[in-house]
């Protein structure tokens, strides 16, 4: 689950779920059609110039606005490999650990991280690393289970699982 050499991509305060994924597009909940347009609205190229397993870093309230999961499943469908911020909304917040979409919040890499840096992050000892910048950010590490329900790709996948060990 660790994310190695991620390019990053900084966005500013007050991201909204309408920006990360513009509402005419939530006719679908297909991954990588809401992909397609992550973030199109305040970046129309954004799509075309990332790689599989960059990262996106925030400053605070990233992902406020509705409650619809279409948002961090989008970040997903894009080739994200996870997000950093100042601080998240709450359902946001959620809503990205029941997808299986790794973030993580610390205001210090989130001010100090710029478009271009190259990021690796460990969730289970709880470091960003700028290896741009050569600097090493703490951050919460992620607990046993929501490690697990991550690496099983969220909520919905790890109880399909358990569910079947149980018949």
């Amino acid at each position: 689950m660790k994310i190695n050499r991620a390019k990053a991509w900084t966005f500013g305060s007050d991201i909204d779920t309408d920006v990360i994924v513009p509402a005419r597009y939530l006719v679908t909940d297909d991954e990588q059609e809401l992909g397609r347009h992550c973030m199109e609205d305040i970046d129309p190229d954004f799509v075309n110039r990332i790689s599989p397993g960059d990262i996106i870093v925030g400053k605070e309230n990233f992902g406020c606005g509705s409650s619809r999961e279409h948002a961090p499943i989008a970040i997903k469908g894009a080739g994200i490999s996870g997000v950093i911020a100042s601080s998240f909304a709450r359902i946001f917040y959620r809503n990205s650990i029941n997808i299986g979409l790794p973030i993580f919040v610390c205001p210090e890499a989130a001010e100090d991280i710029s478009s271009g840096d190259i990021v690796s992050v460990d969730p289970v000892n709880g470091e960003i690393y700028n290896e741009t910048k050569d600097r090493t950010y703490k951050t919460a590490p992620f607990p046993p289970f929501l490690q697990d329900l991550i690496e099983k790709g969220g909520l919905v996948p790890s109880v399909q699982e358990k569910m079947k060990g149980a018949r």
